[in-house]
């Protein structure tokens, strides 16, 4: 009779678990795995980056279940990437797309602007392998926001998930399973999406899903091999998602520089790029988005100032700031973020954004943090195509000049407005990441 009860495969596990993060780790300062050009911060906050990527694997590789769902935080305070929309609560519950799931909901009077729901074939990242930018690698399978969702007067709402719907149903149907002229796919994540505009009152709903046949059942009790399985995944997600996002970052946004060799950079430089509906080839995300990206490259006494004008009037706006990593920036602590609510248009409807490391007194300034370079990123969530795409200007200009480039009429904002404002974001910070 074995005495061993598991523990030398256990052991090998772990220390497979512990060479897959050191060799995750290596992505932090490697230039052969595309890490950023180093700095003091840059390399504080990427090891950083490096342990919210294994706080989320570890509770990804133990706890997901298709047989027993629930809504985990895909990314949090403690685990930011992939340039996260600071208005954001994302969520994300392991399904088998070949079986059928209710998801039961209940909204208040202050919603979050705007939901959606989206099947997935595979966890953004999680291949450690830019093919993964593929309809044939990924796709999603079905999606449902709320312009289509269909809610009780009450507030109370069901989304069926599956293979197809039931004959006559009528339904809030979610398809876990799509076919194509180019290939087809079965769904294995269910994303959520909930976006905030009102961070003073606005709050999520509660959430709930199932397996519907698996009600009252249990899963099975943990032994060696499946804990030995589910290290080994833990390693495998870290490093593939550090391996992925870091060559994402610099051969497709060309965040580094030219690495296509056509004298430009996919993110330009203290400039965005034109608007464009979501891409699976530039990175997908949420599929009825607008996207324009770019780098901030400044001096502490330098400012963007960028200028938009949006012809059609979007669900959901939101402009951010993250770091080279693609987390977004402290956004509870600073305004490093602002959306369709809290931006403020001047009297001829452009709104004038200022990033810059020193507050120069006007409404819709972003904090950098004292960060000299990263990304910026808009969105505008569009249900469908808009007759037109916003139109955006960027200018360098130095900091002590941004007043006079402000309409007379600009307000000034004082340090005790500013001091409130933070509050709010503080605020609404906690609730929206509560831990009880």
């Amino acid at each position: 009779m074995s005495t061993d009860h598991g523990a030398g495969e256990l052991r090998a596990a772990w220390d497979d678990l512990t060479a897959a993060l050191s060799r995750a780790r290596d992505a932090v300062d490697s230039e052969e795995l595309h890490a950023p050009p180093p700095s003091e911060r840059g390399l504080a906050e990427g090891y950083r980056y490096l342990l919210g990527f294994t706080f989320a694997a570890i509770e990804r590789a133990f706890f997901e279940d298709p047989g027993f769902p629930y809504f985990r935080r895909a990314i949090q305070p403690t685990d930011k990437a992939t340039i996260d929309n600071a208005d954001a609560l994302y969520l994300s519950a392991a399904i088998d797309g070949d079986q059928t799931y209710r998801i039961r909901g209940r909204v208040l009077a202050q919603a979050p602007q705007y939901m959606i729901f989206e099947t997935h074939t595979a966890y953004a990242g999680d291949s450690g392998s830019l093919m993964e930018l593929s309809p044939a690698h990924r796709m999603i399978t079905g999606s449902l926001d709320s312009s289509e969702l269909r809610i009780e007067s009450d507030g109370q709402f069901e989304i069926l998930v599956g293979p197809q719907a039931p004959t006559g149903f009528t339904g809030n149907f979610l398809p876990s399973r799509r076919v194509t002229e180019t290939g087809s796919g079965t769904a294995q994540y269910l994303i959520v999406r909930m976006l905030f505009h009102d961070w003073a009152n606005e709050v999520c709903p509660d959430l709930h899903i199932e397996q519907i046949g698996q009600e009252g059942r249990h899963p099975r009790a943990i032994d060696a091999a499946d804990a030995a399985s589910r290290m080994r995944r833990a390693g495998s997600i870290v490093e593939n998602q550090m391996k992925f996002w870091n060559e994402f970052y610099d051969v497709i946004l060309e965040a580094h520089g030219d690495r296509n060799g056509d004298g430009a950079t996919f993110m330009p430089r203290n400039g965005l790029n034109a608007p464009a509906r979501a891409n699976l080839a530039t990175g997908g995300g949420q599929n009825t988005n607008v996207y324009s990206g770019g780098v901030f490259d400044l001096e502490p006494d330098e400012a963007l100032l960028i200028e938009t004008s949006v012809p059609v009037q979007p669900a959901y706006s939101g402009f951010h700031l993250s770091n080279l990593w693609g987390e977004s920036l402290d956004y509870a602590n600073h305004q490093s973020s602002l959306n369709g609510f809290q931006a403020e248009p001047d009297d001829d409807g452009i709104v004038r954004y200022v990033v810059a490391a020193g507050d120069p007194g006007v409404p819709n300034w972003l904090d950098t943090t004292g960060l000299r370079k990263g990304f910026l990123s808009f969105r505008w969530t569009y249900a469908q195509d808009p007759e037109q795409l916003p139109e955006i200007s960027v200018s360098t200009v130095p900091l002590a000049d941004v007043r006079s480039r402000m309409p007379a009429t600009t307000r000034t904002v004082t340090p005790a407005c500013r001091a409130a404002q933070i509050a709010i974001r503080q605020a609404h910070v906690q609730r929206r990441y509560r831990q009880y």
